[in-house]
């Protein structure tokens, strides 16, 4: 019962997963004794069953990488990251503590637990590796207060900018604190919470027009209209 992929690999629709005795599952269907990928996405094998996990706007961990990532679990030595990746990324105590802790000890839930949310770089990341985190460099650790906007990872690129000069000019005419993360979170913190959600309807404005010229122009002239308004 011959399977042609390995879990994680990437698969396109009507590759040929494997032949035999197998289940079907999400992104995938059968015909015969064949299973085959029903969309673009990442191969699984759960046991008998095979299934395929989307890609489309989902984020893929690549090494340095800056993300800003959830936790979503705690163990004695090690946090769970939820990175909007189809995998929990791994914070080792190790990688965010400048010396070694005792876990018996030091319970780390007192400096990161569940619920908070951290600016950390992806170290590696393989197909037998879930993504390994660190936040001991410049910049990067827990994020406090301020809010978190989501958008499409895809359209990054284009909320930093050539040389960062899109983000950099949103904070030049805000004053506000802003993280972008690769995996298609930002975080912003204002003084005044109503320029975080001015620069909610920045983010929106660059996703529907990124593919457009002139972008960066029509964004500071959308900034400066909106302060005007609500310095009124």
């Amino acid at each position: 019962m011959p399977i042609y992929f390995q879990s994680k690999d990437i698969v396109l629709p009507g590759d040929l997963l494997a032949e035999g005795d197998y289940k079907a599952g999400t992104g995938t269907f059968k015909e015969n004794s064949k299973i085959y990928s029903a969309v673009i996405g990442l191969f699984e094998i759960r046991g008998k069953i095979l299934r395929v996990i989307s890609l489309e706007g989902t984020y893929i961990p690549r090494p340095n990488d800056v993300v800003i990532g959830k936790i979503v679990d705690v163990s004695p030595t090690n946090w769970k990251v939820e990175i909007r990746a189809p995998y929990l990324a791994n914070l080792p105590a190790a990688n965010y503590f400048e010396k070694p802790i005792d876990p018996l000890r030091e319970d780390i839930r007192r400096h990161l637990n569940v619920g908070d949310v951290i600016v950390a770089k992806i170290v590696s990341f393989n197909r037998t590796q879930d993504p390994l985190l660190t936040t001991k460099e410049r910049g990067l650790g827990k994020l406090r207060g301020g809010r978190i906007i989501e958008m499409a990872c895809t359209k990054i690129p284009r909320l930093i900018g050539r040389k960062g000069s899109m983000v950099n000019m949103i904070k030049e005419e805000t004053g506000c604190r802003i993280v972008v993360g690769q995996n298609g979170r930002v975080w912003v913190s204002c003084k005044n919470p109503e320029y975080e959600e001015l620069i909610e309807k920045v983010i929106r404005k660059i996703e529907l027009e990124a593919h457009t010229s002139g972008l960066t122009d029509r964004v500071r002239e959308l900034i400066r209209r909106e302060k005007g308004r609500l310095e009124k």
